[in-house]
């Protein structure tokens, strides 16, 4: 039996609340041996506060040693094997900015970057360029042909946007154009099949096209294109969990995770504190909810260790105005680590903490790493996480006689 089945059988209603509060990236690493984390280093004292009411561990977004997209780290928290639901990165993002997928569509992430002279990447996001000029640069690649393919391409935030290739016979088992690194040419589409090698070729007719219109717009000269995917078959939270959830996120591909899994996307702004005033006034209509920060992963990628502190401090100066809403269950965690000393996500456990009046309080005194470590909760599978949160809600039953 898997954790959803076992989830329906003894899954029980009543009026508790529940808060997923996910700093994005939150883990990372000391810059020098025996210095610290940016959590540790980071003055955290309403994070901590909660970790002395609460219970502390590890989550392991997938399985040790293993680095996970954002993807699969929120899957995770949302108690979705991410080993058996392989979502690609494309669905996510259109269903982030509320496009319509359909049965014979292909959806795949792109990158604005930067290229030189040679073809050679210098930047895999372009500057990160105003959203602004997201929008006029699409605009250029929406001009573009594909012969016997309709071709969609959507704007997300910053560098990034949406392509969906529509036609017969498209698959998605097509690798990613972006090499992950500066200092080579975006990778050549191919298929691993008859199907995908269709999409394969539509892809690179795309990116060819793309490197001509964006020929001088410097540093938005060329695109790379990733995660393909299609629409998949997925139990929504309300059927596994029998909760009304709701989503208040920022960043579109985040939105999309959770459409993905039938929460509620609500418009909450653009700043923390949107979320945090949407979290209120929805308060009474909703039973789960999901807060996403993004910052603590944009600055560990950009490697920029004192704006992650900062960050995170930011999000400590929060964390009060969900406290006085008094959840049944709050968790604070991560979907995975970025530490900025990797300038990338990393496969390092998350700082998770768990406050409920329910919980066995540990000695863990500080929300951190090395804190974490000893705390009650140890290190466990981020897929997990959701089944203690419906217990400590008293959502769930007793299991056998």
């Amino acid at each position: 039996m898997n954790i959803h089945h076992l989830i329906r059988e003894l899954r029980e209603e009543n009026d508790s609340k529940i808060v997923l509060l996910v700093a994005d990236g939150l883990g990372g690493l000391p810059l020098e041996p025996g210095g610290k984390t940016e959590l540790e280093t980071a003055r955290t004292p309403n994070l901590d506060a909660c970790a002395r009411e609460g219970v502390c561990g590890l989550s392991i977004p997938v399985l040790p040693g293993i680095t996970p997209g954002s993807g699969p780290g929120h899957l995770g928290l949302f108690s979705y094997d991410p080993l058996e639901y392989r979502i690609g990165r494309g669905i996510l993002e259109a269903l982030g900015i509320n496009f319509s997928v359909g049965a014979r569509d292909v959806a795949v992430r792109g990158n604005f970057c930067t290229v030189n002279e040679a073809g050679l990447i210098t930047d895999r996001r372009a500057g990160r360029p105003a959203t602004e000029r997201c929008v006029a640069m699409c605009r250029k690649l929406q001009q573009i042909k594909v012969p016997g393919v309709e071709v969609f391409v959507e704007p997300v935030r910053e560098h990034r946007f949406v392509v969906v290739f529509r036609g017969d016979n498209l698959g998605d088992a097509v690798n990613d154009t972006d090499p992950q690194q500066t200092g080579h040419k975006p990778l050549e589409a191919r298929g691993a099949d008859s199907h995908s090698e269709n999409t394969a070729r539509a892809v690179n007719h795309f990116a060819s096209e793309a490197a001509r219109v964006l020929k001088g717009d410097v540093p938005t000269n060329m695109v790379t294109l990733r995660g393909f995917a299609r629409y998949p078959k997925i139990d929504t939270m309300q059927e596994v969990y029998g909760l009304k959830p709701a989503a208040l996120a920022v960043y579109p591909m985040y939105k999309g995770l959770a459409r993905l899994v039938g929460m509620d996307v609500i418009d909450a702004g653009s700043t923390l504190n949107d979320q945090m005033d949407t979290l209120r006034k929805l308060w009474t209509q909703y039973n789960f909810f999901f807060m996403h920060y993004k910052y603590t992963d944009s600055t560990g990628e950009d490697g920029n260790f004192p704006a992650k502190v900062e960050m995170i401090e930011r999000l400590d100066a929060e964390v009060p105005k969900i406290v006085a809403l008094k959840p049944d269950v709050l968790i604070v965690t991560g979907d995975h680590s970025t530490p900025s000393k990797m300038r990338s996500h990393s496969w390092h456990p998350v700082p998770t903490l768990l406050r409920s009046p329910t919980c066995r309080p540990d000695a863990v005194t500080e929300f951190n790493e090395s804190a974490c470590l000893r705390g009650g909760l140890g290190q466990f599978q981020a897929m997990y996480l959701m089944s203690l949160a419906m217990a400590h809600a008293g959502r769930l039953g007793k299991y056998g006689a």
